[in-house]
């Protein structure tokens, strides 16, 4: 993966966030290659029928207690997408399906999302995949007039928003006002483009931390699930599409643990190892290939 890829998108980022420095948690370390990674194939993909794709994602023989990985849709508010990628797919159409991806560290990190858009490519073609992270940003960190502008600019036709974790890592975390912050910044999205899909995403997990005895230890983080479920509320109640990964890879009893059991976590239980976030990005991935196939289906 070139870093000059991202230059214009990493130059973009830093002068609408200015403040990046003074975040709150670190900037997970740059994806630079897969070598020297534990080894996680995904199933081949192939044309299986008419139109669907054949997708799959081997998880760790440890993940255990998850939940089906499909995007969460009941009034179908993806299907102007679906169809973008049909025509795609069947080659009626060349022009790039535009997706802009925001959220915190984890997606600053760019290897979950350009995970995603990199398989996204593969399998459909033009494809324009921007992702815009701020390091500890919750959905607050959006609402500033300027980052607002920036992602109206960029004209997407999808827009996916991954917050929660900083939220929920605030101990004194309320989950009112966590709603009404969320509504706040879909509320200036919706203002600025109006009719476009937004997808939302539920944090992986993570864990607190705390000194003993002269010694860190950590413990789950309880308000993560919270947090999800009331990004899960926002999405039923707002009729917006939402991809559940938290409970997707174990929710409050497993989550955590199936990160940590496979070693997918960086030391301080925020962040994730590079295979963690390409994880990430291949369950992605493969919930809205699965959402593809339901659509061509019909």
């Amino acid at each position: 993966m070139r870093m000059n890829k991202y230059i214009p998108i990493l130059l973009l980022v830093y002068l609408v966030h200015p403040s990046i420095g003074w975040s709150q948690d670190r900037i997970p370390r740059r994806f630079t290659s897969r070598k020297g990674m534990k080894s996680f194939r995904s199933l081949p993909e192939r044309r299986v029928g008419g139109d669907t794709i054949a997708v799959g994602t081997v998880l760790p023989a440890t993940f255990k207690g998850g939940t089906p990985n499909r995007l969460i849709d009941s009034l179908q508010v993806l299907t102007p997408v679906l169809e973008r990628l049909r025509l795609l797919k069947t080659g009626v159409s060349e022009d790039s399906l535009r997706v802009v991806h925001i959220g915190d560290s984890h997606v600053r990190g760019h290897i979950y999302p350009q995970t995603t858009a990199q398989k996204l490519i593969e399998t459909f073609g033009p494809i324009s995949y921007t992702d815009l992270g701020v390091n500890g940003a919750t959905c607050l960190t959006f609402t500033h007039p300027q980052r607002i502008a920036a992602i109206t600019a960029l004209k997407p036709e999808l827009l996916i928003l991954s917050f929660g974790t900083n939220e929920s890592h605030n101990r004194s975390y309320n989950a009112n006002t966590h709603y009404q912050q969320m509504d706040e910044l879909i509320g200036l999205l919706h203002d600025s483009l109006p009719g476009v899909p937004i997808l939302l995403t539920t944090p992986p997990g993570s864990y607190d931390s705390f000194r003993r005895r002269r010694r860190r230890t950590y413990a789950i983080n309880p308000r993560t699930q919270t947090a999800a479920r009331m990004i899960l509320k926002y999405a039923a109640d707002h009729e917006l599409a939402v991809w559940d990964l938290y409970n997707v890879v174990g929710g409050g009893q497993r989550a955590c643990k199936n990160w940590a059991e496979a070693r997918f976590m960086r030391p301080d239980h925020v962040h994730y190892v590079p295979e963690g976030y390409v994880l990430q990005g291949e369950l992605l991935y493969e919930a809205i290939i699965k959402a593809y196939n339901d659509y061509v289906s019909d």
